[in-house]
């Protein structure tokens, strides 16, 4: 899922920037990649794991998601715009998607989504 995440996350920055001059700073881009996905990744991942309430694990990297890319990158008005938008269209997608193939819920513990197994059986 993280792999997954990575690839969306550094996808939407590139769709976003596309009409920066100079190009895209992709160290830049692939650090802060590692940073909010793996790490928000990891952080809900094992506050859920450990049993907290889902609004201890789930907000934070929700954030960070929300306002480290603008800051990070100096994103202008259009461009964050767009980014938020995207952003909060990809991570429920890919959330989404993830439960309903593979029963992973653990990373929306505040909606339930019936997996295919769980449909067929």
């Amino acid at each position: 899922m993280i792999v997954a995440s990575l690839v969306v996350f550094v996808g939407v920055i590139r769709l976003v920037l596309r009409h920066r001059p100079g190009g895209l700073p992709i160290a830049m881009v692939l650090a802060l990649a590692v940073f909010v996905v793996g790490g928000g990744m990891l952080y809900g991942y094992h506050g859920a794991r450990a049993g907290w309430p889902w609004w201890l694990f789930y907000p934070p990297p929700m954030l960070v998601t929300v306002l480290a890319p603008p800051i990070v990158l100096r994103m202008r008005g259009r461009e964050t715009a767009l980014y938020l938008l995207l952003s909060f269209l990809s991570a429920p997608l890919i959330h989404v998607l993830f439960a309903f193939f593979l029963g992973w819920t653990e990373y929306m513990p505040f909606l339930r989504i019936p997996s295919l197994a769980e449909i067929l059986a």
